[in-house]
């Protein structure tokens, strides 16, 4: 589990994608020597297990699911990747509890100077417009973010100086793809009710 609280910007050192998945190594982040094979490092929002550590950094693999529902097969070699370590317990939440799980991918549509920060705006995929709300939380590529200004199709988010210097969002442009993850509290709320709502005489009475 993170938090969406951005540690560190990696780059992308070398990318396999093969039938079945495929092969990650990033350079930066956490200085190798305090990694342990095995742990788990949110990359650009997806929960990567340590395959190995290098010099730089370390190796992760990518399963089918991870590429089919990510951007990560989009990547190329130097692509800047946000990096958080999994939280500790007692450890402050400064976001929102993020899993790592992937739900779906955006695509910048607009990224306009606002006052002394910036606005993003991204499309979402058909599956998690009912988690769009005004005040609501999402990650995106790993980020914490409060969306804002809510459509049926889009978000826009208010990005502050130093989100924008500590996260991959300082090399981002309009038409790139970015991972979402909608809040998971938010996701179990709207699982409840339909269950309700299916359960027999749940129905309104008129």
């Amino acid at each position: 589990m993170f938090a969406g609280i951005i540690e560190s910007v990696g780059r992308v050192v070398r990318i396999e994608l093969r039938a079945s998945g495929g092969l990650l190594e990033v350079a930066g982040g956490p200085e190798p020597t305090s990694l342990q094979i095995g742990e788990s490092v949110c990359t650009n929002g997806v929960c990567l297990t340590v395959r190995s550590i290098t010099e730089r950094g370390f190796v992760a693999d990518l399963s089918d699911e991870t590429v089919s529902r990510t951007c990560f097969g989009g990547l190329r070699q130097g692509d800047l990747l946000n990096l958080e370590r999994s939280l500790r317990v007692g450890d402050r939440i400064s976001g929102h509890f993020v899993f790592g799980h992937v739900d779906g991918v955006g695509e910048i549509t607009a990224f306009d100077p606002a006052g002394e920060g910036w606005t993003l705006r991204v499309t979402v995929p058909t599956g998690l417009t009912p988690f769009i709300v005004d005040k609501g939380s999402i990650a995106v590529d790993g980020i914490s973010l409060t969306m804002c200004a809510c459509s049926g199709e889009s978000f826009a988010v208010a990005v502050i100086p130093h989100t924008f210097s500590a996260t991959n969002l300082a090399g981002r442009r309009v038409g790139d793809r970015v991972n979402l993850e909608a809040d998971m509290l938010a996701r179990y709320a709207r699982r409840a009710i339909e269950a309700l709502r299916s359960e027999p005489g749940s129905e309104p009475r008129t």
